[in-house]
């Protein structure tokens, strides 16, 4: 990312931008997180379906992103953004997040299982099948997906799937620009049948 501070110059911030609402945030506005929320939400929610391929687990992810940002801004405020948006920074926790919920979801549906199934109500045929296929195709995305080093892996979903540019992707993930695109390089190199099959190969070129 692009924005730098130093001692002796401030960058302009234009109203309503992220680093004004990041800044806002570092002051303990919770106002600045609503906003922040209504900008990023769905990008997050996509990010989640994509890492988790259910729908339910992405909609806890995004109450769950936001939260543990309001949570982290309150504990331990990270320092002034190095950056023009906070899209990236929100994306890595929503990873985090995705990981959490993933066990949490596991051992809540084993629960599940063991109870009697529930009284009948309105049918929802066409939409649950609409939403189960949606999740059986992600499914078999995240199974090729899981041929990746993880590094890899979480490099590719910010880059093609949430298009973050390589340096906003370096700058989430806290690693210099060269090290995205050589992550790329071997994702390309190394597994190009997988590209293939999801669709992402002209988006690496």
């Amino acid at each position: 990312m692009k924005i730098i501070q130093t001692e002796e110059t401030e960058p302009a911030m234009a109203a309503g931008s992220d680093a004004e609402l990041w800044d806002r945030l570092r002051a303990g506005d919770q106002d600045a997180l609503g906003e922040l929320f209504d900008r990023y939400a769905d990008d997050v929610y996509a990010f989640a379906f994509r890492r988790t391929a259910s729908w339910t687990t992405a909609e806890d992810v995004v109450q769950a992103t936001f939260l543990s940002t309001w949570r982290r801004f309150q504990r331990n405020p990270p320092g002034p953004m190095t950056g023009p948006s906070a899209r990236g920074w929100l994306l890595v926790v929503a990873g985090n997040e995705c990981r959490v919920l993933f066990r949490t979801t596991r051992r809540f549906r084993t629960m599940l299982e063991r109870l009697p199934d529930p009284s009948p109500g309105p049918d929802h045929a066409a939409e649950v099948a609409r939403k189960l296929d949606d999740e059986q195709r992600m499914s078999a995305i995240r199974r090729a997906l899981a041929k990746l080093p993880r590094h890899e892996r979480e490099t590719l979903e910010l880059v093609v799937w949430s298009g973050l540019t390589t340096a906003e992707t370096a700058d989430a993930l806290g690693v210099p620009i060269g090290t995205v695109k050589a992550r790329l390089h071997r994702t390309r190199r190394r597994f190009p049948d997988l590209l293939s099959r999801i669709a992402l190969s002209e988006e690496l070129s």
